[in-house]
């Protein structure tokens, strides 16, 4: 059996929009897409009269690099959030295939199934001493029983900040083999410890590895996602894919945030808020105001409080914004703190220090 044989049938052959661009042809004059020959006033440029290539190849190679995969395996997308769009439609028929999420988690894997009428499976987190556990026995076991097609995995997780092994994927991919797709979310992956799921892409045929340059790479405005996968399921995604996902603009700064030394200073920089994080979570374990606060390998901290209310309130009072997560029903007493910079976190821990 193909991995294949897990996309919707009705797409497996489906070859999507052929746009002029993904037409291979050259020329001088551009006459095939009904754009306009003349430059914008404000272009500075970067000939924004022409439609930009679907896969812009000089930054898929650039990423590939980065990340160490072959280019024909990598996708880039409007943000990870078009990539999980793109897998379940892909990957789910309305009404009949599901997802499964390990809740408290990134809340777009439920909207993308329901936009698609997919079934939503949950195992729950495991709220443990010090950190949140993934329920590995529970989530195989819901894998048998039912029609999942695709199982996300968050690591580090958001908002609760674990990470999951190399050994804890390997033995989900080898327990959905011909059932389902593992989805490996590795958005904050710059600040983990674990090694990337991207080292098992050669392995595995039913893994996918997700990445973005919204957090180290500090470019969320750019909205650049990325999809890594056996070739087979790029090629599914990108006939799927909207014609010309990345905006040109988005395309120069990304190859300009991805020089070498902005590489390099992207790597500083996760040094600097990883030891952040580890000084924000000794001095909150050491408030009154805090009931507990869990270890994290995401530059952001969960913590529970006695009264979250007024400990976020004392905080906006500061102008300091961190991230209410008491609609979620098992985090009803929790706030979601982002590492910012040193004084940004000293000004966050005076705010929480007033109470």
């Amino acid at each position: 059996m193909s991995v294949l044989d897990l996309v919707r049938e009705d797409l497996r052959e489906f070859a999507g929009y052929a746009s002029a661009r993904r037409a291979n042809v050259t020329g001088n004059i551009w006459l095939n897409a009904n754009e306009s020959p003349w430059k914008n006033d404000a272009d500075n440029g970067l000939n924004l009269n022409r439609y930009p290539e679907p896969q812009p190849q000089q930054l898929v190679k650039r990423l590939a690099a980065l990340y160490g995969v072959d280019s024909a395996g990598l996708m880039i997308t409007r943000g990870s959030d078009e990539g999980i769009d793109l897998l379940t439609r892909a990957f789910c028929k309305a009404g009949q295939d599901g997802v499964l999420i390990a809740p408290p988690t990134f809340g777009m894997y439920a909207v993308c199934a329901r936009v698609q009428n997919a079934m939503v499976f949950e195992v729950p987190l495991i709220d443990g001493e010090t950190q949140w556990q993934f329920d590995l026995p529970a989530v195989l076991e819901k894998i048998r029983q039912e029609p999942i097609k695709l199982v996300f995995v968050c690591t580090p997780a958001n908002p609760t900040g674990q990470s999951i092994s190399l050994d804890e994927i390997r033995a989900l991919a080898k327990a959905s083999t011909d059932k389902a797709i593992i989805v490996v979310d590795e958005a904050y992956a710059e600040f983990n410890e674990t090694p990337s799921a991207t080292s098992l892409l050669g392995e595995f045929e039913n893994i996918v590895v997700l990445r973005t340059l919204s957090k180290a790479y500090a470019m969320a405005a750019a909205r650049v996602g990325i999809v890594m996968a056996q070739e087979n399921i790029i090629r599914v995604l990108r006939n799927i894919c909207a014609p010309y996902p990345v905006p040109t603009p988005c395309v120069v700064q990304a190859l300009a945030g991805l020089d070498e030394g902005n590489i390099e200073l992207a790597k500083q920089r996760a040094a600097i808020s990883v030891s952040e994080r580890s000084r924000v979570y000794k001095k909150l374990q050491d408030m009154k105001s805090v009931k507990k606060v869990y270890a994290s390998q995401g530059n952001y901290l969960l913590a529970r409080f006695n009264d979250a209310e007024k400990s976020f309130q004392s905080c906006l009072s500061a102008g300091v914004v961190i991230r209410d997560m008491r609609a979620n029903p098992v985090l009803t007493d929790a706030l979601r703190i982002s590492i910012g910079t040193p004084d940004e976190n000293d000004a966050l821990l005076k705010a929480l220090e007033n109470l």
